[in-house]
């Protein structure tokens, strides 16, 4: 092995407000050793995702600091040493591995590690068919449970998730309408994802304009964001309507959390119906959310879109851009490429 260092981002403190440079500490340390049992993985992409957040909020990050815990992250990499009965030298492998260069694992644990096919591209691997994916399908498929002409709307609609999800939404034959913040993103769900409108919430008003767009309701809500839009969209809900609760970007950086929604009474006057979703509940059908969105992407049905940052250096400054609104589709990190070649 190269004689290298590991470079690792751990928490310096919990965030206030907007997450800045001054709540990481970079450090530089020895390249672990596999014990029996584990791997050596050397990472080479990083999912960075909204809830990355809470994993330093609410007396997370005093834990993380005394434990010279590494911030987590969903993350692909190339096992550099294994005395793991399962993985062998070279293969590239996924999970929850970490802001660092390497990270010593046994390969269980929220997202257990697993093997991922040469052929199938790293910026695909941690967005369409990674949690991303998994989470726009079955918040589409199974909690939102989609008929063929209602009217479907989704926040943070140019995110990872939000992309997807509209664009899933379109394929089952809905009509949808995505909100997302400026004008380029906007563009993008019109042009490229197809979405039958579009919403800036920097420049319009979103309740003018769901009333406009959106005359006899809403049937599906996709909820990327919470917070007052949440309000908004509840009064607007059909008969038998559904809100998927995905994500609260609007609510991860506030350190005193807001009063809960003011308008949930009107899902008792339309029999309508809020559940949250977590994709690794799902985990046993991801085979079947893998295969679908690989035949709608490669019909052309689906589009993917990535924003890649390059450089583990880089790596708070591409969590704050998802909090900033200044990712366009997937929020990816490049750390290297892999140091072994592999056979095919």
């Amino acid at each position: 092995m190269p004689a290298e260092v590991n470079r690792r981002w751990l928490i310096a403190s919990e965030p206030e407000g907007l997450v800045s440079a001054s709540n990481f500490r970079w450090v530089d340390g020895p390249i672990p050793v596999p014990k029996d049992g584990q791997v050596l993985v050397r990472n080479l992409w990083l999912s960075l995702d909204p809830t990355q957040l809470l994993s330093m909020s609410s007396g997370s990050a005093g834990e993380a600091t005394r434990d010279e815990r590494v911030i987590p992250a969903q993350a692909l990499g190339q096992v550099v040493e294994s005395l793991h009965p399962r993985f062998e030298r070279g293969e590239i492998v996924q999970g929850i591995f970490g802001w660092e260069d390497y990270t010593l694992t046994d390969g269980t644990g929220f997202l257990p590690m697993f093997r991922v096919s040469a052929d199938v591209p790293p910026q695909l691997s941690l967005g369409v068919f990674g949690l991303t994916g998994m989470a726009a399908y079955f918040g589409v498929v199974a909690v939102g449970q989609p008929r063929t002409g209602e009217t479907f709307l989704v926040s943070g609609a140019a995110g990872g998730v939000g992309s997807i999800a509209g664009q899933i939404a379109r394929i089952h034959g809905l009509r949808v309408i995505g909100i997302a913040g400026g004008q380029e993103k906007c563009d993008w769900l019109l042009r490229e994802a197809q979405f039958d409108a579009a919403i800036d919430h920097r420049s319009e008003d979103v309740g003018a304009r769901l009333t406009t767009l959106c005359p006899e309701g809403i049937d599906i809500y996709f909820d990327n964001v919470g917070g007052p839009l949440l309000d908004e969209v509840l009064p607007r809900l059909r008969q038998r309507g559904r809100v998927v609760l995905c994500g609260g970007t609007s609510r991860y950086e506030a350190k005193d959390l807001p009063p809960g929604p003011k308008n949930y009474l009107s899902l008792v006057m339309v029999n309508g119906r809020m559940e949250g979703l977590l994709a690794r509940d799902y985990a046993d059908r991801f085979p079947e959310a893998r295969a679908e969105l690989s035949r709608w992407l490669e019909s052309g049905q689906l589009r993917s879109k990535e924003d890649v940052v390059i450089g583990l250096e880089n790596a708070p400054a591409s969590l704050a851009r998802l909090y900033t609104g200044a990712n366009l589709g997937k929020q990816l990190l490049k750390i290297a490429d892999p140091p072994i070649s592999r056979a095919r």
